[in-house]
């Protein structure tokens, strides 16, 4: 037996037990992994808390993003031999990567580099994967376009300030207020406008010339997708990927119907299950690793230990980047 992180009741980080669980041996195509870091995402939250759209069966486990070392590979793995260094590409919000040992699947794998830590390994593919689906596969942002990105400070948030830079487009990141301006300046964004401070539409009219966003990248939903509905340009592209808010999102009709408005809502995973859209996805984010074009950026590492903690803190929303467990 190995250790895992259960919970038997939904409930707040309190609920969340390590336990002596089993793994059992990989199927034909997948991989036994001895976990080194585990990468915290707030849809885990959700799952925690009974929230999620669809309800874990109890007992359940958390984690979908992870590194560590192969132990065993199943019969028909190519390509992957026991002792790759390998992160996990999300894509099977099943799996339970919250202990020590975890199986995965092979196709989902991603060769990490002996330069990177494995903070930075577990840290890097659902921020970036979020980022390209929604940017580059669905958007197809280009340069000169502007984007605009709420919930800025988080992983995924800092993913898309890079993500856009890196295809030429101009990121402007939303933040609830002044204070984490000049380390989102610093992460790549070309402007950040505070939303509790200043009037979102005004200032991206005045950043656009009045034209407006081309595409919003959006976490939050509730009532603000009203102004960012007002923010876009004529003929703009509103994708949401989260719902960080717990009020009701409302359908900003008047706006999508004057404005020739998209909105559009998507998840990672539903792109991962495409062998094509997987690898696309890999070489985009691998090249912009290897170039140093893109780089996770770690809030806080916490033991595995600790991982009622490291809840609470993802929690708090006061991160700038990923929450990171070490096993």
């Amino acid at each position: 037996m190995v250790r895992g992180v259960r919970f038997h009741t939904f409930g707040g980080p309190e609920v969340l037990q390590i336990e002596n669980v089993i793994v059992p041996e990989p199927g034909p195509d997948e991989v036994r992994l001895r976990i080194k870091a585990i990468g915290l995402n707030r849809g885990e939250i959700l799952m925690r808390s009974g929230r999620a759209a669809t309800r874990a069966k109890l007992p359940a486990q958390l984690g979908v993003e992870a590194a560590g070392i192969i132990e065993v590979v199943g019969s028909d793995v190519k390509n992957f031999a026991i002792g790759d260094r390998v992160a996990v590409v999300p894509g099977d919000l099943g799996r339970g990567y919250y202990g020590e040992v975890a199986l995965a699947p092979a196709r989902t794998l991603v060769k990490v580099s002996p330069t990177q830590s494995w903070q930075d390994a577990a840290a890097t593919w659902m921020a970036f994967g979020t980022a390209w689906t929604g940017l580059v596969d669905i958007a197809r942002l280009s340069r000169g376009q502007t984007v605009l990105i709420t919930a800025a400070s988080s992983s995924a948030g800092l993913a898309a300030i890079q993500t856009a830079r890196k295809v030429g487009a101009s990121p402007v990141a939303l933040t609830r207020t002044h204070l984490k301006a000049p380390a989102l300046l610093e992460a790549g964004a070309t402007h950040v406008i505070a939303t509790e401070e200043q009037d979102v539409v005004a200032e991206v009219a005045r950043l656009t010339g009045g034209k407006g966003a081309e595409v919003v990248f959006d976490a939050v939903g509730g009532p603000a997708l009203e102004r960012l509905a007002e923010a876009s340009a004529t003929g703009g592209l509103l994708l949401t990927y989260g719902r960080f808010s717990p009020e009701v999102t409302p359908l900003p009709l008047a706006q999508v119907l004057w404005k020739d408005l998209t909105i559009r809502g998507f998840v990672l995973p539903n792109a991962v299950v495409h062998d094509e859209k997987l690898a696309a996805l890999k070489q985009f984010v691998g090249e912009g690793l290897a170039s140093g074009t893109l780089r996770p950026i770690i809030a806080r590492t916490f033991p595995f230990d600790e991982i009622v903690a490291a809840h609470r803190y993802l929690e708090s929303g006061s991160q700038f980047g990923k929450v990171v467990v070490t096993v």
